[in-house]
């Protein structure tokens, strides 16, 4: 049941309830098909213009231009099907909003708690936008929310499915078992949630149209591994088998839906996990983050310019001694028209939380043509730096691909060593006996 353009197109921001886009699938040949539409289209919709190409078999759908999109320019906006902190990093106290993740401390407490200095203070206070005054619980289990906004949202989807009243701390509920399994499986740094697939189902469980969400959960791929090149998902391999068949077993007992069921069975709840895996967007917001961009965009004379500057500087050396480099609130979301966008280690567009909250812009790199494929990077950018075979390395573990972009093919005669064992052989010949660290860092 695979899901519509219109439904494609239907969480970008400012799209949902307008005409819908007409678009329509042309299978070309056996290994490629056309997607093309233009009547209908809606003001966000006429702004990117875009439309979907399916590619190779391997690689699925593509997200190409349709006319000329500048560089710099935002190409969409989107909010997720369903997003959620991640399990560690809400454990460390990084607080966020339960249902959008925009972070809840002011930026002055945030650095105070990163420093580890209580008595830290921020210049220009009134830069910081948290609103605490907007706040709100749930008033049955606690859980807090940036606004009545999100509250009564989450309410809507999945919360009153979730939502654990009273047996909020109780370690036995079936709920906090499934997380507490999960925390034991998969340590920092994290890359997925099971309470991504927990709110998947309690969106359908509470959904009045269950097929509608189905369908929607249904257009990413969920492939747990390729056959083609031998590859498997790097959290399905047989030294996980036991700690999955755990987490099937609590996830059962806490959410089993009927019109789910496919989702409970061994196959199925390993195709769910690749589906969160290979097509989670991870997403991080910082009200910290937010006060230094709004710094950088203030009008200082030049003094006083530097003077902010050594004093944020200075600030962030002191977060990284305290803190190291989780500065964040994290989590991961789904996506459905980002998730259309392939992979290149010479991305066009990139990915970013400006507002931070779970609203993802997607941004032109550089000018991209008409009929030009728009592509963003799975790798942040230091591992896009790695060597060739350290690049496909992480690739094939977690997105199960091979990637031949532009850069790849270049570097396809380089030797296949890692990035690490080249950081070896620089140090053998005479590279300091810490050029090693910097790297180590990228990995947290």
């Amino acid at each position: 049941m695979a899901a519509s353009m219109c439904d494609v197109f239907s969480f970008c921001v400012g799209v949902a309830g307008r005409a819908p886009v007409a678009v329509e699938v042309r299978f070309v040949s056996s290994t490629k098909a056309l997607c093309s539409g233009q009547a209908g289209r809606s003001e966000t919709e006429s702004r990117a213009e875009l439309h979907f190409q399916r590619r190779q078999s391997w690689r699925g759908k593509g997200l190409f231009a349709t006319q000329l999109i500048q560089k710099g320019e935002t190409i969409f906006v989107e909010r997720p099907l369903v997003a959620a902190q991640f399990l560690w990093n809400a454990l460390y106290r990084y607080r966020a909003c339960d249902h959008c993740l925009r972070a809840l401390e002011k930026a002055e407490e945030n650095a105070q708690r990163l420093t580890g200095k209580p008595g830290q203070v921020l210049p220009h206070p009134e830069l910081c936008t948290v609103r605490k005054d907007l706040h709100q619980n749930c008033p049955h289990c606690q859980v807090t929310y940036c606004s009545a906004e999100c509250r009564l949202a989450a309410a809507e989807q999945y919360h009153q499915v979730l939502c654990s009243g009273p047996s909020q701390d109780d370690p036995l509920h079936p709920l906090n078992k499934l997380q507490e399994a999960w925390r034991s499986v998969h340590y920092p740094p994290e890359t997925a949630s099971i309470m991504l697939m927990a709110r998947m189902v309690a969106t359908v469980k509470q959904a009045k149209d269950k097929d509608r969400w189905i369908r929607l959960f249904s257009q990413f791929c969920n492939k747990t591994a390729n056959e083609e090149e031998e590859i498997v998902h790097k959290l399905l391999g047989d030294k996980f088998k036991g700690q999955l068949e755990l987490l099937r077993r609590l996830f059962t007992e806490a959410l089993y839906e009927e019109a789910l069921s496919q989702w409970f069975t061994p196959d199925g709840f390993r195709s769910l996990f690749a589906l969160v895996g290979t097509n989670g967007q991870g997403i991080g917001t910082s009200s910290l983050s937010q006060w230094v961009h709004a710094c950088d965009a203030l009008e200082l004379k030049p003094q006083d310019r530097e003077q902010l500057d050594a004093f944020i500087d200075q600030l962030y050396k002191d977060i990284e001694a305290a803190t190291g480099e989780f500065l964040n609130c994290e989590g991961s979301g789904l996506f459905v028209l980002q998730s259309c966008c392939n992979h290149s280690c010479v991305p066009n567009a990139e990915t970013s939380f400006p507002e931070n909250n779970f609203l993802l812009h997607v941004t032109a790199l550089e000018d991209i043509k008409p009929g030009e494929e728009i592509c963003i990077s799975y790798l942040d950018c230091c591992q896009r730096e790695r060597s060739r075979h350290s690049r496909h390395k992480i690739l094939r573990e977690n997105y199960l691909f091979v990637c031949s972009c532009p850069k790849c093919l270049a570097e396809a005669d380089e030797p296949n060593m890692t990035s690490e064992e080249e950081e070896d052989e620089e140090e053998e010949e005479g590279e300091p006996e810490d050029a090693e660290l910097g790297d180590e860092m990228t990995d947290v």
